[in-house]
């Protein structure tokens, strides 16, 4: 760019082609004359022959660059620098198996003043840096004002074009910037970005003078389809690269380098509120005027209360209010009541009152404690306690009940009928080891029916266990009776460790 030259063009590609010929040939050179003094490295007299025939080819790929697109002399110097690498490697051998790859930096090079890492084209005019301590740093191109000097611009317009990449973030449609001249500034992501193909070819020029693989990302736009994905492994593939890398704009939550300051989402939102009538919104269904509700006293840790569950004509919960929770004017009062209006107006917009039961459940603050409710005989917290009793009473699915601890009649019997299993195959375990035991040599049968255990290898079978693996899990870890969080092996039973209680071993 500092030159007026495109990354996507043949001659930035001849151009970083003879440096990284250069680069490496010099680095080749320094390794025979090394071995001259201290030795080859270990391997090398087993792979002489091998090691010298690669010297040669890239010596050979220094000679096919083409002259027109190069600084003659920049590319004299990289052929001159692989004659003298082979010239003496033949003489001495080589120190280094492989001398060079190409890795990109991280945000050092930005400290240092670099614009870009590795081969990478610049990745944006200006740039947002997200740091690994938290915050990020803006970054602007300096290359720029280099490369509209080297185009033949005049101070003012060069001044003039900088401050509206600063303002815009883009050079596309600056003032006095001709037309031929955009594709000198073309970047990895935004409405000019490098295809693809681009990047890949450009790999592929400098390749051929890399004793490794080249760490580079090659970046596609957001829009990109599955099939442009497969066609970079392809072409990678076809032009001889050792390794690729992609990243689609966006696939990640978080990305190191992005090209606005985080404002996309915030911009989507008042482009859509700014919309016509015939955009889609959100839609209220308010509650009837009349409606059928259901009351629940409730105490936790001696804090009582009142919750009241008003229901569409389809019996689903629209609306929640709380009542003679706390004295009049206090600060639990008022945040309770806030968030149950906040509740009510998620639920009449449609959000699922799972979601809620989900984020709410299990919130931990005073008040916490034991209720009077068997089905939730422990609450962390209001919101938790609230949360589990409108899932109660409004979710039918018993396995979402089960997981959030919720010990309804129906989940109580369930497992019920689960332990029952669980010791009903144990028995039928112990008493088929039994009769082996007998068929195979009858005077141990008294020991055997008076409890003695079974060696462990006698739980090895040819057949899988009929208990299915989701109810040993359970087994193993069961959830609290009292509080419904998971309980912890402790020797032979369990122990809950927000509540305390035991299954009754101590």
């Amino acid at each position: 760019m500092s030159n007026g030259v495109p990354y996507d063009s043949s001659e930035g590609r001849a151009m970083a082609a003879t440096i990284t010929a250069l680069m490496t040939g010099r680095a080749y050179r320094e390794s025979a004359e090394i071995a001259a003094s201290i030795g080859t490295n270990d391997e090398y007299a087993r792979n002489r022959e091998a090691h010298n025939g690669v010297m040669r080819m890239h010596r050979d790929a220094a000679q096919e660059i083409d002259d027109s697109e190069v600084e003659p002399g920049l590319l004299s110097a990289a052929r001159r620098a692989w004659d003298e690498a082979v010239a003496v490697g033949e003489k001495h051998g080589y120190r280094n198996a492989q001398a060079t790859v190409l890795a990109p930096t991280g945000t050092i090079s930005f400290l240092m003043d670099c614009d870009t890492t590795g081969i990478e084209p610049d990745f944006s005019l200006v740039k947002f840096k997200e740091l690994v301590g938290g915050g990020q740093m803006t970054i602007v191109n300096r290359t720029v004002p280099m490369a509209l000097r080297t185009l033949g611009y005049s101070d003012s317009q060069v001044e003039q074009i900088e401050a509206y990449v600063n303002e815009k973030a883009t050079i596309i449609g600056a003032p006095a910037l001709k037309d031929e001249h955009l594709a000198v500034f073309d970047v990895a992501v935004g409405e000019r970005a490098i295809s693809h193909t681009g990047h890949i070819q450009m790999m592929s020029a400098v390749q051929p003078f890399i004793s490794g693989a080249i760490s580079k990302t090659v970046n596609l736009p957001e829009s990109a389809t599955v099939e442009d994905i497969a066609d970079a492994y392809t072409q990678g593939w076809k032009l001889g690269l050792k390794a690729l890398a992609i990243y689609r704009d966006g696939s990640k939550t978080a990305q190191a380098l992005r090209t606005d300051a985080g404002h996309k989402k915030d911009e989507s939102a008042d482009a859509a509120s700014e919309a016509g009538p015939g955009a889609q919104q959100p839609v209220r269904r308010r509650m009837p005027r009349e409606r059928q509700s259901i009351t629940h006293k409730f105490s936790i840790a001696g804090h009582e209360g009142y919750i009241t569950a008003g229901k569409y004509e389809d019996g689903s919960v629209g609306e929640i209010f709380l009542t003679d929770i706390g004295k009049e004017g206090s600060t639990l009062r008022g945040m309770m009541n806030a968030f149950a209006t906040a509740i009510s107006i998620g639920l009449q917009y449609g959000v699922p009152l799972e979601v809620f039961v989900r984020k709410f459940s299990y919130m931990r603050f005073d008040p916490e404690g034991i209720t009077n409710n068997p089905e939730i005989p422990f609450a962390k917290s209001m919101p938790d306690y609230l949360m589990r009793w409108l899932a109660s009473r409004f979710i039918d699915d018993p396995d979402v009940l089960e997981d959030l601890g919720i010990l309804t009649a129906e989940i109580r019997a369930r497992r019920e009928a689960q332990q029952s299993l669980l010791l009903d195959d144990g028995a039928e375990s112990e008493g088929n080891g039994v009769g082996e035991e007998n068929g195979s040599n009858g005077s141990h049968e008294g020991n055997r029916s008076q409890g003695e255990s079974l060696p462990p290898t006698a739980a090895l079978t040819d057949t899988p266990p009929v208990i299915p693996a989701q109810l040993q899990g359970r087994e193993l870890g069961p959830a609290c009776e009292q509080c419904g969080g998971m309980m912890q092996r402790t020797g032979s039973c369990y122990t809950c460790s927000s509540c305390g209680n035991n299954t009754g071993c101590g």
